[in-house]
């Protein structure tokens, strides 16, 4: 056992075992194979999609897609909110959209809790 396994892409357990063209990740019971682990990795390096899978870029107008809570405010988010001229930024603890959102000024989303509008 000299080599090195990549973690496993769901739980990031680093005890995966190879079987067969597969690896599997032994607490998770995930499979997947390591060539399009590779693969994946160089080719959607900075590509941020929504909820539903479409590519976002500057500038698109997306719209929430659950309520969210927000420190300080008694209503929060409501689903189905428009946020017009998102920025994509490398925020931290995975907010990656930069926005003014109405009633609410300046924050940061998550792209995984927005559509494309």
């Amino acid at each position: 056992m000299t080599e090195n396994l990549p973690p496993c892409p769901e739980c990031s357990s680093a005890h995966a075992y190879e079987m067969g063209a597969l690896l599997v990740c032994p607490e998770c019971g995930h499979e997947w194979s390591p060539a399009s682990d590779e693969g994946a990795d160089g080719a959607e390096d900075g590509v941020i999609k929504d909820a539903v899978g479409n590519v976002l870029a500057d500038g698109d107008t997306v719209t929430v897609v659950k309520t969210l809570k927000v420190k300080g405010s008694p209503s929060g988010i409501k689903a189905g909110t428009k946020v017009r001229n998102i920025r994509l930024v490398n925020g931290v603890d995975g907010h990656d959209i930069d926005c003014k959102i109405d009633g609410f000024g300046p924050m940061q989303l998550k792209s995984s809790v927005v559509k494309k509008a």
